[in-house]
């Protein structure tokens, strides 16, 4: 019943999110129901996996490769590194597909939805973590997040340089595997977490939220949106105003 009702919960969002065509959002024609098929195949395949013995039998394998008191704090890293090239993309000889303040819009957006989302399954998945520190394995926001900012990564420069876009997702399955090997996620919450990152991701790297950011009509600012993670997750912000 519980996995019915998650597979329920994420087709009602993405159906939603994917209707959405407001005069603020701007819908490119690009954009098909296809484009989902591999962040839903990930998904399915957590959800799949979530309460199964070969879910366990990963955990226990993983945990004899990397030793039982493995633990690294790469993973708080992996996920960010991709916001980093998106914003150095140009000055590294690139061709971004937008301009500063749409990237930055875009990074705000796309992440606040992927931790909504994220934090909604988890209060009603109520997975315990393997490390039985909480209730909150299922999904994996760390993978979330690091597929998220990999998939805007790969849609800003893919039209330019497709193994620069395409790198972001190194750091991003880093990013899951470092997860499983410190004991935090299951295989299931790292794949299903990753599906609702790249959904997120190729969403709003197909729609122009906002054609400007500006705080009035005669002075703009700069702003630099990016993830923390760590014991918690949320949002920092570094904003410059231009008098």
């Amino acid at each position: 019943m519980k996995f019915k009702l998650i597979l329920l919960v994420f087709t009602l969002i993405i159906t939603q999110m994917y209707g959405q065509k407001a005069d603020s959002l701007k819908l490119s024609k690009k954009l098909s129901y296809t484009s989902f098929i591999v962040p839903t195949a990930f998904i399915v395949s957590g959800a799949i996996l979530l309460n199964s013995e070969f879910n366990n039998d990963i955990q226990t394998k993983t945990n004899s490769i990397f030793g039982s008191g493995f633990r690294s704090q790469a993973d708080n890293i992996f996920p960010l590194v991709p916001i980093g090239q998106i914003y150095l993309g140009k000055y590294l000889g690139f061709k971004p597909k937008t301009d500063f303040r749409n990237q930055t819009v875009n990074i705000f957006l796309a992440n606040t939805a992927t931790l909504v989302v994220v934090e909604i399954t988890k209060s009603l998945a109520k997975k315990e973590r393997p490390d039985k520190s909480n209730n909150l394995s299922f999904p994996s926001g760390h993978s979330a997040i690091a597929f998220t900012n990999a998939t805007l990564l790969y849609y800003e420069y893919k039209d330019d340089n497709f193994w620069y876009a395409s790198s972001g997702f190194l750091f991003a399955g880093a990013t899951a595997a470092f997860r499983i090997a410190n004991d935090k996620h299951y295989a299931s919450d790292v794949l299903t977490g990753a599906g609702i990152g790249m959904a997120s991701g190729i969403l709003f790297s197909h729609i122009n939220p906002l054609q400007s950011f500006r705080i009035s009509k005669k002075k703009k600012a700069t702003a630099l949106i990016y993830p923390q993670l760590g014991t918690q997750i949320g949002f920092g912000a570094i904003i410059n105003p231009n008098f």
